[in-house]
C-alpha cells in the first residue's frame, strides 16, 4: 500500500501542470530522498490548491504541527505558500516536476551527499525519458507540439531598436526588471547539477544568475531558495549573461506571456536542462518569441561567429554569408551581441511560437 501512496503523490504533481515525466522507480527514489512517509501522507490532500482553512480541513494536525509541517514541505520545495494577487490569501499549491521541483531541490546551491545523489537522480530520470522519447518519438512530438510552450525568450537588450512602435516594454529585459519591487537571485539549478555530477560548465558562467520577481521571489527569498537583490544589481547580473552569450528566458503566470513574468533564467547550451534536453533527444525546444535574427549580407565577412555561439544550432554559412534558419531561430539575439562586424539585427515579428522538434539519436 505504501508503494501505491508514492506512485499516487508522483501522479498528482505530474497533474500539477509542466511537460510529461515518467512516473516510474527513479522518480519514487527521488521523492523518498526528499520527504519522509508523514508527509508524502499529508501532500496527497494537495489535489488543488488549499488555503489554510481548507487544509485544517483535511489533516488531524493542531496547529503548531501544522505549521511546521508546511514551513518543512515549502523549505524542501515540494509546496508553495504564496499570496493571490487579488485576495491576499496565502494559497498552498503542490509544485510540479518541471519546472518546479527540478529547481527547488537544487537552487539553494547545497553540497552534500544528499544533494549529491538528488543530482544523480535527475540525471537519471532524464537519461530514461530520452530513450522513451526515442522509443515513442512521433507520438511525444505530437504530444508536445500540442503542449503550450513554457518558457518565452526575451532577446539581448542592446539588440533590439527601442522604438515604441516595434518593441513592446514587456519584451525588453530593463522593462521587465523595473516592474518589480522584489527581486531574488538564485543559483542557478542546472549548472548545479552539473557541479555536482563532476561536470562544471564549459564557460564557467555565473552560479547565482537565475532571477525571481514578485511574490515568487518573496516566497523564495523567505524560504533561502534566493537572495534578495536591488535592480542595479540584477541589471548587472543580466549585462554579465548577455556579455557570455546566455540566453534569457522567461517564465511567466501560468506559462502566458501576457501575464508578469515569474522568473528569469540565464542560459548556456553546455547546462541549461532545455538545452541538454533537447540535444540528447529527449524534448523538443518550444517557445514563444517576438524576435527574429536577419543577417545584412553587405556587412557579414563570414567569419562564422554567429554559427558558433548560436545555441540551438539556427545559423550556417553558405558560401561565406551567415544565413538564418528561420524556422529555428527563436531570437535571442546571441549572435547579434557577438557579431563582430555589427552585421545581423533582430527583427520584431510580433509573438509567435518556435517548435523544433527534437533530433533522434542512439540511446543504446
Amino acid at each position: 500500500m505504501s508503494e501505491k501512496l508514492w506512485f499516487q503523490l508522483a501522479r498528482n504533481i505530474v497533474k500539477a501542470g509542466g511537460p510529461p515525466v515518467p512516473i516510474n522507480d527513479t522518480l519514487i527514489e527521488l521523492l523518498k530522498t526528499l520527504i519522509n512517509e508523514e508527509q508524502l501522507k499529508f501532500l496527497l490532500k494537495f489535489r488543488k490548491p488549499l488555503n489554510l482553512d481548507q487544509i485544517k480541513s483535511k489533516v488531524n494536525l493542531n496547529d503548531s504541527s501544522l505549521t511546521n509541517m508546511l514551513n518543512d514541505l515549502m523549505n524542501i520545495g515540494m509546496i508553495t505558500g504564496i499570496p493571490s494577487k487579488t485576495t491576499r490569501i496565502i494559497v498552498y499549491r503542490l509544485v510540479a516536476f518541471l519546472p518546479g521541483l527540478l529547481e527547488f531541490t537544487l537552487m539553494k546551491g547545497e553540497t552534500g551527499e544528499k544533494q549529491k545523489k538528488l543530482a544523480k537522480l535527475w540525471d537519471k530520470l532524464f537519461s530514461e525519458e530520452a530513450v522513451i522519447t526515442q522509443k515513442n518519438y512521433d507520438i511525444v512530438m505530437n504530444a508536445f507540439k500540442d503542449a503550450p510552450p513554457i518558457d518565452r525568450v526575451i532577446p539581448v537588450e542592446q539588440q533590439i531598436e527601442p522604438h515604441e512602435d516595434l518593441v513592446l516594454p514587456e519584451e525588453e529585459v530593463r522593462k521587465v526588471i523595473e516592474k518589480f519591487e522584489i527581486i531574488g537571485v538564485s543559483y542557478c539549478y542546472c549548472r548545479h547539477l552539473k557541479d555536482l555530477l563532476n561536470d562544471p560548465c564549459k564557460i564557467d558562467a555565473p552560479r547565482q544568475n537565475c532571477l525571481s520577481f514578485g511574490r515568487t521571489a518573496k516566497f523564495a527569498i523567505d524560504h533561502d531558495f534566493a537572495k534578495s537583490i536591488s535592480k542595479e544589481e540584477a541589471l548587472e547580473k543580466l549585462k554579465e549573461a548577455e556579455d557570455l552569450g546566455l540566453v534569457h528566458k522567461a517564465f511567466h503566470v501560468r506559462g502566458d506571456p501576457q501575464q508578469e513574468e515569474l522568473a528569469i533564467c540565464n542560459c548556456c547550451s553546455c547546462c541549461c536542462g532545455n538545452f541538454q534536453a533537447f540535444y540528447s533527444g529527449t524534448s523538443p525546444t518550444h517557445t514563444y518569441t517576438s524576435y527574429i535574427a536577419n543577417v545584412n549580407e553587405d556587412d557579414c565577412v563570414g567569419c562564422g561567429t554567429c554559427v558558433d555561439v548560436c545555441p540551438i544550432n539556427s545559423i550556417e554559412l553558405d558560401d561565406t554569408i551567415a544565413k538564418v534558419n528561420t524556422e529555428r531561430c527563436f531570437g535571442c539575439g546571441v549572435c547579434a551581441h557577438s557579431c563582430p562586424e555589427n552585421a545581423i539585427e533582430l527583427q520584431r515579428t510580433g509573438l509567435r511560437k518556435v517548435f523544433i522538434p527534437a533530433p533522434k539519436v542512439s540511446t543504446s
